[in-house]
């Protein structure tokens, strides 16, 4: 059964379901940003959510696992605008401009979509951890790649994409060291301060890399 514009109508249950795990993500997000994702359990994800470690466990296998999930917010986004890419650009060119599209577009944000405050939350929670920072740089078939792997008409375990994951995640982790010179945390940058910074690191990128001749 649908509505009128044709989606499915959820049950109860499915309604209930989605409501606990976007509770729980939004808890491990105050908790993380404020506390770190290190010094953060999942019995106190769980507490501030108001379920059991045990309904968590239902829906995140790990903590890592809702880290993830921050992560994916940021990366849904990223590949809507890697699809609109025209294909004449060179891949790297288009997933510079996807990431810059995203974070623009998080000034703007509805209610809803992913904001500008609920970046930076996702960003300075990855740069509290060295583990995450590492979970987040290791390829998982993301919704990113899964789009660059149709824009370059390979499967998406082909090891060609995931080179171009692996160089950008390098660039985009480099990126997020330089904003963090200043400041540790990422307290008190916002959203056009990193966008700055990314900026920078990609330059730098295709200047290094020009002279191999490559359509980066």
């Amino acid at each position: 059964m649908g509505d009128v514009r044709g989606e499915p109508v959820l049950g109860l249950r499915e309604r209930k379901k989605r409501r606990t795990r976007a509770t729980l993500i939004d808890s491990a997000v105050v908790l993380c940003d404020r506390q770190g994702f290190d010094g953060t359990t999942v019995d106190q994800i769980a507490a501030s959510a108001d379920v059991s470690p045990r309904t968590f466990s239902r829906y995140f296998a790990t903590k890592d696992a809702i880290a993830l999930a921050l992560i994916d917010e940021v990366l849904d986004m990223v590949a809507a605008e890697l699809i609109t890419q025209p294909p004449e650009i060179g891949h790297f060119e288009a997933l510079r401009r996807a990431y810059i599209g995203m974070a623009q577009n998080s000034k703007l944000a509805p209610a809803g979509a992913l904001s500008s405050y609920r970046l930076m939350q996702i960003l300075r929670i990855t740069v509290s951890s060295g583990t995450l920072q590492q979970a987040a740089m290791e390829f998982r078939a993301s919704p990113v790649d899964v789009a660059m792997a149709e824009r370059m008409g390979l499967r998406v375990d082909d090891r060609r994409v995931r080179l171009m994951s692996a160089v950008f995640g390098g660039v985009l982790m480099t990126a997020l060291q330089e904003v963090t010179r200043c400041s540790s945390s990422l307290a008190g940058v916002g959203v056009d301060d990193t966008i700055a910074a990314f900026e920078s690191v990609c330059a730098d990128f295709m200047d290094e890399f020009a002279g191999f001749g490559l359509a980066v």
